[in-house]
């Protein structure tokens, strides 16, 4: 039998944000893509660590060895929520600090001649990181096009970018700015078989769908914590003979092992214990069901169902506003719960202003996703953007669509 599932009104009463108000409403959270709100056990994890565990680490005295094993746990459990094992993840600032660190390490082999393969698609995380070694290392960038009218990658496009001096692929599982889900495993075979690596941004496809390294056969994946209800911390896993062998630079007395070598510098130790308590929270709201990694697989399926149900009552609700143009794929195709929107004659700053006036918080903007909205054709104003996450219901849904109408018939 599956397990059972917590309903939205339980999850709901895990997030104490959730009962802020704004001018006396109570405030919808739309901006999860940005940053999820956080369940009052990730801050109770990150405060039992810091009053009664704080140390530094690898010493003879218990709160050190404490946190030695509040670091060991954290590293299980996000090995866990990608597929993937505990000496194979790393741990940082964010995605692109690690990614800068990730990009430096391979790069020391690389030099003219070599090729990474990027997408318009992606955060500029997963593509400044590698622009920078055109102008260290002199290696060449090649650009795979996105559709606008559909929000996917071009797949001829795709297809044609790999050569014999391609190097690295480095791809967004999904859009941070359209909810697109990109084939990772199709690319990724693309990739291999031109004898490259993968790298998969997996910072917005996280918080939606459970990652599985192994299923993408990818060989770097990155994500960030406090976009599934977790604390700021980035999460680099490798595959560990690849950790192992990289030139990445390091202090000479720091551990040469994986995945510790890629870690420089003493970690933020109390973030890594809250990112641990996101995924144990995640996986907790299964009411039972096998190993952590069968709980939340069972958990993420149930809350993409959930968030398909909300995104396709916020996509067909904007698509009835006149003067709303909405983007990226439809709610039948491989999405995320996120979608991004204009309003016409009102810049996307105007339109997050009038929402906060009914306590609908949105984001707004390029949300670094720079070349998408620029294809757009929104670079001078960007798009408006809005989230569903767990906690989100039907009745705030609503009141997003009633506050759009309100702008657009003004």
């Amino acid at each position: 039998m599956a397990p059972e599932i917590a309903d939205v009104e339980t999850i709901r009463r895990a997030f104490p944000s959730l009962a802020r108000l704004h001018e006396g409403k109570p405030v919808a959270y739309f901006d999860g893509p940005g940053g999820t709100q956080v369940p009052r056990a990730v801050v109770d994890a990150v405060a039992d660590y810091l009053l009664n565990h704080n140390a530094n680490t690898h010493w003879e005295y218990p709160t050190s060895r404490e946190t030695d094993a509040a670091l060991a746990g954290a590293r299980a459990a996000l090995a866990d929520y990608l597929g993937g094992r505990p000496d194979e993840i790393v741990f940082g600032n964010n995605m692109t600090t690690l990614t800068f660190h990730l990009a430096r390490s391979l790069g020391r082999k690389w030099g003219p001649g070599d090729e990474i393969v990027v997408t318009e698609l992606d955060h500029h995380a997963n593509v400044d990181t590698w622009r920078s070694l055109e102008a260290e290392r002199g290696v060449t960038v090649r650009v795979v096009r996105m559709k606008p009218e559909t929000g996917q990658l071009d797949e001829g496009d795709l297809r044609a970018a790999f050569t014999p001096r391609t190097r690295l692929l480095a791809i967004g599982a999904a859009s941070n700015a359209l909810g697109t889900i990109s084939d990772v495993r199709a690319a990724a075979d693309l990739a291999h078989a031109s004898g490259a690596l993968v790298f998969v941004d997996a910072v917005h496809f996280a918080a939606h769908e459970l990652v599985d390294v192994a299923a993408f056969d990818c060989d770097f994946l990155a994500c960030s914590a406090y976009k599934f209800y977790g604390t700021h911390v980035g999460v680099l896993w490798g595959r560990r003979g690849l950790l192992q062998a990289l030139d990445a630079p390091k202090l000479v007395p720091a551990d040469d092992a994986a995945p510790e070598r890629m870690e420089t510098g003493t970690q933020n130790h109390e973030g890594i214990v809250g990112a641990g308590a996101a995924v144990d929270f995640l996986a907790g709201l299964a009411s039972s069901g096998g190993s952590r990694r069968e709980r939340l697989r069972a958990v993420t399926s149930e809350l993409h169902a959930r968030g398909h149900v909300l995104v396709e009552r916020l996509w067909n609700g904007l698509h009835a506003i006149p003067g709303v143009t909405v983007y990226g794929p439809p709610p039948g195709a491989p999405r995320t719960s996120t979608i991004s929107f204009v309003v016409e004659g009102h810049p996307s700053a105007e339109v997050a202003r009038a929402l906060v006036r009914d306590a609908v918080f949105v984001s707004n903007g390029d949300f670094y996703a720079t070349t998408v909205v620029r294809r757009l054709g929104h670079r001078e104003h960007g798009l408006v953007r809005a989230g569903c996450a767990a906690y989100t219901t039907a009745g705030e849904v609503d009141r997003l669509l009633a506050g759009v109408r309100a702008v657009a018939s003004s």
